[in-house]
């Protein structure tokens, strides 16, 4: 799975003011981060807002995309839930042919043990007739994939072939990457951590931020992956205060809030999310207009 190494981002669904998709606007960050240099687009993660989106709206949103995109990366699409058998039936009857791999989220809200964890994504192995990506997220999930259990599922399923990590922990990070199998690939879901993380030996992000600044960020990961360490770390330290930035006041609406500042796409957001307050905005509007002069 070489064409999930660098960067990956997890598309926004951008809104309009009354709430309804927005699919000229969604093309239009789709190019913004082709243009800017990612390897890949995630389509329908948790940043897309997909718990809000109607059926019929996730259906919008995937072919939005993957007629903006026209063949010219990569798309993993979201796949996931806390029941099983509605995630395994998804698999079995959606058309998957524009996709290189499903993210599939850990079983969240149901808090299973490390076996019930595994039985799930078993189930997902054995129904996906693509790839599949695991993604570890306990502060959503309210529960955490042990190293034990990820490497237990890469060992024992073949088309298991990633994880993206976002507990945010190194040193968790640093134990799949020590005991995983050879081609598995240990992605970073977290954008403050995720250069420690590939310098550790991990194979790149799923981003938010990476949407916004594209260019800037696409380039310190492959600076990463080279291991120019310092050109990297320059480069990271002129996002960190951004990235604490789309964080602040919630995911996705601080990175809707560049995309208003960058006038690509408006930063409205479905209930129960609400839009950053006019401080923050304020803020991220200064960063965007300070990193673009």
């Amino acid at each position: 799975m070489q064409s999930l190494i660098g960067t990956g981002v997890a598309l926004v669904t951008p809104f309009k003011a009354d709430f309804s998709i927005d699919t000229e606007a969604l093309i239009r960050i789709v190019n913004f981060s082709i243009e800017g240099g990612v390897e890949y687009l995630v389509v329908l993660g948790t940043t897309a807002e997909n718990a809000t989106l109607s059926a019929l709206e996730k259906e919008k949103v995937i072919a939005t995309v993957v007629e903006a995109n026209k063949g010219r990366l990569p798309l993993v699409l979201g796949v996931g839930g806390n029941n099983t058998m509605e995630v395994v039936a998804e698999l079995q009857t959606r058309d998957l042919n524009a996709f290189a791999a499903i993210l599939s989220v850990s079983p969240y809200y149901v808090k299973p043990t490390q076996e019930g964890i595994y039985q799930h994504f078993k189930a997902v192995a054995e129904a996906s007739p693509i790839p599949v990506i695991l993604y570890n997220v306990p502060g959503r999930t309210s529960s955490n994939m042990l190293p034990e259990t990820v490497i237990r599922l890469a060992t024992d399923f073949d088309n298991i072939v990633a994880i993206k990590e976002a507990s945010g922990d190194i040193v968790q990070g640093m134990q799949l990457l020590k005991n995983k199998p050879k081609d598995f690939l240990v992605i970073s879901g977290d954008d403050m951590t995720a250069l420690s993380l590939i310098l550790a030996g991990g194979s790149g992000v799923i981003s938010v931020i990476g949407q916004g600044f594209p260019s800037i960020f696409s380039e310190m990961i492959r600076l990463g992956l080279n291991r120019k360490v310092d050109q990297a770390f320059q480069i990271l330290y002129t996002l960190t205060s951004c990235i604490d930035m789309i964080f602040e006041q919630g995911n996705p609406a601080g990175i809707k809030q560049v995309f208003q500042s960058l006038g690509i796409a408006d930063n409205t957001v479905r209930l129960p999310l609400v839009k950053v307050d006019e401080s923050l905005a304020n803020r991220i509007d200064q960063f965007v207009h300070k990193s673009n002069n």
